[in-house]
C-alpha cells in the first residue's frame, strides 16, 4: 500500500515510480517468459507496434521497432498470476480510491536493442474516455530501462488540465512542436520497479538507443463502476477483476 505522502506526490504529479515492487529475479523470469512469448507469435503473426506517428514525427527516416503483445494472460499462465498478485492491485486500489479494481487491457512492449520504436507524448485518455477519469496504468519493468533505452517520460501535473486536444495521425498524440518527449521528466527504472500514472498524465518514450532490450508490461485498470463514454478499444480480457467485486454486475452501465 502507498503511504500518505507517496499517495499525495501521485495525487500532485499524476505519476508515481515504486521501486522493487518485485525482486530482480521475478522480473527476470517475466521478461524471460516474455520474449520466449513474442518470438512463438513471430513465427505466425506480425509483432511489430510502432505507432505510424513515431515513425513521422520522432523516428524521421531512422526505422524503428516495437514487439508487442495484448491480453498476455491468455498466452501463459505466469502473466495470469501477475495480474492479481496484491503488490500490484493494493497500490492501484489507493490510487483509483477503490477496492474494486477492474481489467481494462494490457500489453507487452519489447523495445529492440538499437532501434526500439519511441512513443509520442500523449494521454491515454482518447483512447478510451471514461466518466470518472479513473483509469490508470502500470508499466511493470522486467529489465533495467534507463534514458537510452527510451524510458517512460512524464509531464508532471498535467494530469490536472484534463482532457487535451490530441492529433489523430497514426495514433493519437500531442503536437510535436509543443510536446516535444525530450523536454519531459524521464522515469528511469530498474527491472521489478513499476511505474503508475493517470490516463490523463501526459507521458511518452525516446528511442532505445542501447545495445540491450527494454521489456515492459502495460496494465490500464479501473473502478467498474466508472463506465466508458465511447464504446471502443473492446480486449478479451476486458472487465476482469482484479481485486475486489464488480458492484455493476447485472446492472446496464450507461455509454
Amino acid at each position: 500500500m502507498l503511504t500518505a505522502d507517496q499517495l499525495q506526490f501521485y495525487k500532485d504529479n499524476g505519476y508515481i515510480l515504486i521501486k522493487g515492487l518485485f525482486s530482480s529475479e521475478r522480473a527476470q523470469q517475466y521478461r524471460a517468459h516474455g520474449h520466449a512469448l513474442i518470438e512463438r507469435l513471430s513465427k505466425r503473426e506480425s509483432v511489430d507496434a510502432t505507432w505510424g506517428s513515431a515513425r513521422e514525427g520522432v523516428a524521421g527516416a531512422q526505422k524503428t521497432s516495437l514487439l508487442h503483445c495484448h491480453d498476455v494472460q491468455y498466452y501463459d499462465s505466469l502473466f495470469s498470476s501477475l495480474l492479481v498478485d496484491d503488490a500490484l492491485t493494493s497500490i492501484a486500489a489507493d490510487i483509483i480510491g477503490s477496492q474494486n479494481v477492474q481489467l481494462h487491457h494490457n500489453k507487452m512492449f519489447i523495445k529492440p536493442p538499437e532501434k526500439g520504436s519511441p512513443f509520442p507524448m500523449h494521454q491515454d485518455h482518447p483512447y478510451f474516455p471514461h466518466e470518472k477519469h479513473s483509469m490508470i496504468a502500470a508499466i511493470l519493468h522486467f529489465d533495467d530501462a534507463p534514458i537510452e533505452k527510451g524510458c517512460v517520460r512524464v509531464v508532471p501535473g498535467s494530469h490536472k488540465s484534463g482532457p487535451l486536444q490530441h492529433m489523430d495521425q497514426g495514433g493519437w498524440h500531442l503536437p510535436f512542436s509543443e510536446y516535444p518527449v525530450e523536454s519531459a521528466i524521464p522515469c528511469e527504472a530498474e527491472a521489478g520497479d513499476a511505474l503508475f500514472f493517470s490516463y490523463l498524465t501526459v507521458h511518452g518514450s525516446g528511442i532505445n538507443v542501447s545495445n540491450e532490450a527494454r521489456t515492459t508490461l502495460l496494465i490500464q485498470m479501473r473502478d467498474p463502476e466508472d463506465p466508458p463514454t465511447v464504446d471502443t478499444h473492446i480486449s478479451r480480457g476486458q472487465g476482469m477483476m482484479l481485486r475486489g467485486i464488480n458492484p455493476t454486475a447485472g446492472v446496464e452501465m450507461p455509454k
